[in-house]
């Protein structure tokens, strides 16, 4: 593998400004790698669409990834995620790494009850993403899982301590509160943006999964196992 392999970007895609958070934490595990980051703001949110118009969307946003010769992918997009891997891996023989297997492995780590909640989209929870993820691990869960689909707007927003943000909030968790759920798993990029206002809702005893920690640890252990990461010492951008 030569260097120049080495020196590839990873590209990352989302639907709006969400997917940056993601882009922070790679930045944070992988410092000397190149980005290239695809926020699809025209047709943001991705979660009110259906599965066939997500599948196309995410083939699109990839496709523009590889013209920029991209050494992997990552759908920082719980939606797209749930519904379009299946798909982009098919299409790709380069890496492709979503958000919802990652978040799963942290969320088993965490959880001390075995109780677990999920916020993410409407379509993150109608096709039961992390419900299924965690089932497949074989470790009895319960798993609660509610749609807040108003957080992606806000979040765009950047409503972060807006009173109306707090409202919506306690609305969409009081449900979860009661479960006496551990943890809750932070199922769409935006949320991490609207953490504080999350973390206080649910009370400091609940521990938030951002997906996007455990999708960068998991972009480093397959960029290094075909031997693809950068290990000049100057910083990527």
């Amino acid at each position: 593998m030569n260097f120049i392999d080495r020196e590839r970007p990873i590209g990352i895609f989302d639907s709006g400004i969400g997917g940056l958070t993601v882009v922070k934490r790679l930045a944070a595990t992988l410092p000397n790698e190149n980005l290239i980051y695809f926020g699809d703001t025209a047709r943001v949110p991705y979660g009110s669409k259906s599965n066939s118009t997500v599948i196309e969307y995410a083939l699109q946003d990839a496709k523009f990834l590889t013209t920029k010769n991209v050494k992997a992918i990552v759908v920082a997009c719980n939606t797209a995620s749930s519904v379009a891997i299946s798909a982009l891996k098919e299409k790709y023989d380069i890496p492709i790494i979503g958000m919802i297997e990652p978040g799963t492995e942290f969320a088993l780590k965490a959880t001390q009850n075995k109780k677990v909640g999920v916020i993410g989209t409407m379509a993150t929870v109608d096709n039961e993403a992390y419900s299924k993820a965690l089932k497949r691990t074989g470790v009895k869960i319960d798993v609660f899982e509610k749609a807040c689909p108003l957080f992606v707007p806000l979040a765009e927003e950047g409503w972060t301590k807006h009173k109306a943000t707090y409202e919506i909030a306690e609305e969409y968790l009081t449900e979860l509160k009661g479960r006496n759920i551990d943890t809750l798993i932070l199922g769409c990029t935006h949320y991490p943006i609207l953490a504080d206002v999350i973390q206080k809702v649910v009370g400091e005893n609940v521990k938030l999964i951002d997906s996007g920690i455990a999708a960068a640890e998991l972009v480093k252990a397959e960029i290094e196992r075909i031997g693809l990461i950068n290990n000049s010492h100057s910083f990527g951008n």
